[in-house]
């Protein structure tokens, strides 16, 4: 992992969340990072912070640590709905701020933080790091080869097999929960990386496990000229599944298998480990080799701050997710396909990769 420069005063962070986003992703990863310092974490979960983390500052309320005086990055990992207020407190602070996925609840939401962030001139940040998983990289490579020709038909899908509803607030009837807030984030993001704004969203979720409160399987498609995108997920798939099909005029790829980050974070491995860039196995056309590390996100959220770079998931990149997420709520609503609510400038800011 590249250091930051000689002489400059680390980042100091603040980590809200001490679930297990918070304590097995965020954690390890801002302090496998040089230049960032974990300065303070507030949970509420205070055995379990010093225990793990005895030197740094603990918080008891979320609140207090989004606007604690002693840190320059405020990082939010708690449940989907503090994401807007803890963001916002943080801004006002005068603190730079990275959310967890999904970014907000609301497309309002996400227009109310861009606004703010811009109007202080602090950076405000998505922690998209599925783009750093090895098997998109793979993708995205092999498309800028045109490899397979134009791509008529893709298929993007994250599946789990938990048949059972758990009592975690995710399965629970709160704002902000289900697997299209949970897992769709991550697939949307992919697929506006590497093929734009859509035309459209058309699709469902639903709730398929026996007492399943939220919905826990979707099926949105993404609808593009000459181009269909299809984003799955369900809590009910054992079989292993292609992670990514994706079809073209010369020939179809394959990826099989998750990538390995999350689970060996999970399990509690470092990310200074080595094997991190180990593949699922292919099909197809071959491929770039690619080697994902999630931990490139927090060094560019490191050299954006530090050294001029650009932020590595900006602000209307996150509206935009969040405007796929309300269409595909309102095209079940409605039962029919639904264009993105952007406004031209927001479409503009993001076709020019701006902020």
């Amino acid at each position: 992992m590249a250091s930051s420069s000689p002489g400059r005063t680390p980042l100091r962070v603040a980590l809200l969340g001490y679930g297990i986003a918070g304590r097995y992703i965020h954690t390890p990863l801002i302090q496998g990072v040089d230049g960032l310092v974990l300065q303070v974490v507030a949970s509420r979960q205070e055995e379990a912070v010093r225990s793990t983390l005895p030197h740094v500052t603990f918080c008891g309320s979320h609140e207090a640590g989004a606007t604690h005086p002693d840190v320059d990055l405020v990082v939010i990992a708690t449940a989907n709905d503090l994401h807007f207020p803890l963001a916002e407190a943080a801004l006002r602070a005068g603190k730079h701020v990275v959310v967890d996925k999904p970014f907000t609840i609301t497309l309002a939401e996400a227009r109310a933080l861009r606004a703010l962030a811009a109007s202080r001139g602090l950076l405000l940040s998505v922690f998209h790091n599925r783009r750093w998983d090895t098997d998109f990289l793979a993708l995205r490579a092999l498309l800028a080869e045109g490899t397979l020709g134009h791509v008529a038909h893709v298929e993007s899908r994250f599946d789990r097999f938990r048949p059972e509803v758990r009592s975690q607030w995710r399965e629970q009837m709160v704002p902000g929960a289900g697997v299209w807030f949970d897992l769709g984030p991550h697939l949307v993001d992919q697929a506006l990386q590497l093929f734009g704004l859509p035309d459209s969203v058309s699709g469902t979720r639903e709730a398929l496990r026996e007492g399943a409160f939220v919905d826990d399987w979707f099926q949105y498609t993404l609808v593009y000229p000459r181009r269909q995108v299809v984003l799955q997920a369900s809590m009910l798939v054992a079989a292993r599944m292609p992670r990514f099909a994706v079809h073209g005029a010369r020939g179809s790829w394959l990826a099989l298998g998750r990538d390995p980050h999350v689970p060996r974070l999970v399990m509690g491995d470092s990310p200074e480990g080595t094997g991190w860039g180990e593949a699922p196995v292919r099909d197809g056309a071959p491929t770039v080799a690619s080697v994902g590390d999630y931990r490139l996100y927090y060094a560019g959220i490191r050299d954006a701050l530090l050294g001029g770079a650009p932020n590595p998931v900006t602000p209307v990149q996150a509206v935009v997710v969040q405007a796929v997420l309300e269409a595909g709520i309102e095209a079940q609503a409605s039962g029919r396909a639904q264009p993105l609510a952007l406004t031209e400038a927001e479409r503009a800011a993001f076709d020019a990769g701006a902020d």
